[in-house]
């Protein structure tokens, strides 16, 4: 199924590292990048991620709906930080180049611009690092690194079952999508946006049920296996530590390094060119 979170088997660099290196790199990577303000790292970051992205050679169609959610999403976010602190900018970087006199308070400035811009650059950093991460990496093998890690197994299959059952949502969606559809009930784009959200809202109840009975018969077979009886598991998925994943842990702990450095350079977390 196109455009779903789901794991992709392929046969990449990115698909053989152990997920304990892509969650760690992930999380290290993430950190520094929501704490960065450098405009330079952050470029860097996601000159990196993009290529991350296109190792794992998922291919633009399998997350083209995907990126443009949250891209939409982002976009009201810069929105809304216009709208309540049109000027915030201006404090941060303590300086005011004017690009267009507005009304009141909501005028254009540089300063303003370049603050939303590296708040952008912030999501075109990490969103590539997330489906690198999810798409490339098998449930339960993120799972067994969510352990190694030290993160209780149970908690850590929890997470794996989660992963597991968002394709499976997408495909019953689609499916009380068709027999809705086969009822009558339009929801293709000949009709107008508000119909289409009142159709959609009318499955999410079935949705809900199906994914009740869904969770039911999941944790009675758990019950049966005796799940969570013992301290400890092993898990079948684990993938041993190589040369690779330490060269992947290195490169992401050295470009923490770069970011933290970066701190003491610019004299604080932001990169200020208007000095």
């Amino acid at each position: 199924m196109k455009n779903s979170l789901a794991y992709m088997e392929k046969d990449t660099p990115i698909h053989k590292l152990s997920g304990t290196s892509k969650l760690t790199s992930f999380l290290l990577l993430s950190i520094i990048v929501m704490t960065s303000y450098d405009t330079r790292f952050l470029i860097l970051v996601m000159a990196i991620s993009i290529y991350a992205l296109r190792l794992a050679q998922i291919k633009w169609d399998d997350i083209s709906f995907l990126v443009k959610i949250v891209a939409g999403f982002s976009l009201i976010n810069l929105i809304a930080i216009y709208i309540f602190e049109p000027e915030y900018g201006v404090g941060l970087y303590a300086s005011r180049s004017l690009l267009c006199q507005g009304f009141g308070r909501y005028s254009i400035t540089k300063e303003q611009i370049f603050y939303e811009l590296n708040v952008a650059l912030k999501y075109f950093s990490t969103i590539p690092l997330a489906l690198v991460f999810i798409l490339g990496t098998d449930p339960s093998e993120f799972a067994a690194s969510l352990n190694s890690l030290g993160l209780s197994y149970k908690i850590s299959y929890a997470v794996a079952l989660a992963l597991r059952y968002i394709p499976d949502i997408q495909k019953s969606f689609e499916e009380i999508k068709e027999a809705s559809q086969a009822r009558g009930l339009e929801m293709s784009k000949k009709t107008s946006l508000g119909k289409r959200i009142k159709a959609t809202t009318a499955i999410i109840l079935p949705l809900i049920f199906d994914s009740l009975e869904r969770i039911e018969t999941i944790s009675q077979a758990m019950e049966l296996r005796r799940f969570g009886k013992e301290k400890t598991r092993t898990w079948y998925k684990k993938r041993p530590l190589t040369k690779r994943d330490f060269l992947v842990v290195g490169l992401s702990i050295f470009l923490v390094i770069i970011g933290i450095a970066l701190f003491f350079v610019n004299k604080g977390r932001f990169y200020n060119p208007f000095r």
